[in-house]
């Protein structure tokens, strides 16, 4: 094969990477909509434990939630990579977007999996934000991140489903209108592999309040409202369930790789905050006649920070355009999660050491900040899981767990 036949093939195969500030409108348009949001807003949130109803409502009203969904169901019908964007700018002005970061990749299991006739009904109407689907009923007390020994059961009676079981740290179930929910519809006892008998449904929320369907505020270090959901004889209409009965693992993990492609992204933009914060003060803050950032041991953990944040933010980004050219990225997402989140946690050290004693100090957003991102080394998969994943079906080690 001669060399110019050669060099068309590998184009053809190549998959392409935006180097630069990408998407600049929707950044430009994000960041418009974060300046009216500023720190004192979140603050005031967290003293009152609160949902942030009216960041919510600017991100869906300017079509960001929906970024996801096609066109044909209402949606903008963006790449993931446009996605990762709005997340990053949003955690890069100092707010939060676990409030509402679900309705993007919560929906994708609907959108891949339901019929035609549940798309039609609820894909709509949660782009224009007459529907949230912001809560994901997955992990339970006693399993943790060992999914498939979830013990929550479904059971067909008729043309509907009993459900029985417990959910922990179910975020957003008190603000959302619908839950999609992982239960077992095959005892473990009867199927052939463990990943096998697990359903997927769609529940409505405001329906079954009261009605089989319990759910109680979990208190916790970061106000993401989060809770525990309790189901006792909870009836989900047949109808409800996603897809083959029996195949839901198979669809919660099909959603996984962009779960992880985003959440990297807004560690990433937690990064670029904590960064830029630590920069600024360190350059204006004036100790023993000269500014602290003149003192290596100030300015040399800020810069490997941000030499880290870039490196990350260069495997979310191969991640994500893997994923929208619907090449395998397994690997990639869980790499950009992993590295995303320490560099966040690195950048979040240097800034709240670089503060000092006004790190601790709310109206700073530092210390806030600082356990918000903190998070994403243990959520959405931990990162000893992540290192397992990669030494397992990466390097070909034999499984460590």
């Amino acid at each position: 094969m001669n060399v110019e036949a050669m060099i068309e093939r590998d184009d053809a195969g190549a998959v392409m990477l935006a180097i630069g500030e990408d998407f600049p409108d929707i950044r430009d348009a994000v960041r418009r909509i974060c300046a009216k949001f500023p720190g004192a807003y979140w603050r005031d949130l967290e003293a009152r434990e609160a949902y942030p109803t009216d960041f919510v409502v600017a991100l869906t009203q300017a079509g960001f939630l929906g970024s996801l969904i096609p066109e044909a169901y209402g949606g903008s019908g963006l790449p993931l990579r446009a996605a990762a964007v709005i997340l990053e700018e949003i955690h890069a002005s100092g707010a939060n977007a676990a409030a509402c970061h679900a309705q993007m990749y919560i929906m994708g299991t609907l959108l891949r999996h339901g019929n035609e006739q549940q798309k039609q009904r609820y894909l709509p109407k949660i782009a224009s934000g007459d529907l949230r689907l912001q809560a994901f009923g997955v992990t339970e007390p006693t399993t943790g991140s060992d999914t498939t020994k979830l013990k929550t059961r479904a059971q067909r009676k008729g043309d509907r489903y009993v459900v029985s079981g417990q959910k922990v740290w179910t975020s957003r179930a008190l603000h959302s209108d619908l839950m999609l929910l992982l239960a077992r519809t095959t005892p473990i006892d009867e199927i052939g592999k463990k990943t096998e008998g697990l359903s997927v449904f769609l529940v409505d929320i405001a329906q079954s309040r009261g009605r089989g369907l319990e759910i109680r505020p979990l208190k916790a270090m970061i106000n993401h409202n989060s809770t525990e959901v309790f189901m006792d004889g909870l009836e989900v209409p047949a109808e409800n369930l996603i897809g083959e009965e029996g195949k839901g693992f198979r669809y919660i993990l099909d959603g996984m790789n962009a779960e992880r492609v985003l959440i990297a992204a807004e560690a990433i933009g937690d990064a670029r905050w904590f960064i830029r914060t630590a920069s600024k003060y360190a350059s204006e803050r004036v100790v023993f006649d000269r500014p602290i950032g003149q003192n290596q041991a100030v300015q040399f953990p800020i810069a490997r920070a941000y030499a880290e944040s870039e490196a990350a933010d260069l495997m979310g980004r191969k991640a994500a355009a893997l994923f929208d050219a619907k090449r395998p990225c397994g690997a990639e997402a869980n790499m950009a999660k992993l590295l995303a989140s320490e560099a966040s946690w690195h950048a979040a050290e240097a800034a709240i050491q670089t503060h000092g004693g006004f790190g601790f100090a709310k109206d700073y957003d530092v210390e806030r900040k600082w356990r918000e991102t903190r998070l994403t080394q243990i959520a959405p998969i931990s990162t000893n899981l992540i290192l397992a994943f990669i030494g397992e079906h990466v390097l070909g080690m034999p499984r460590s767990y």
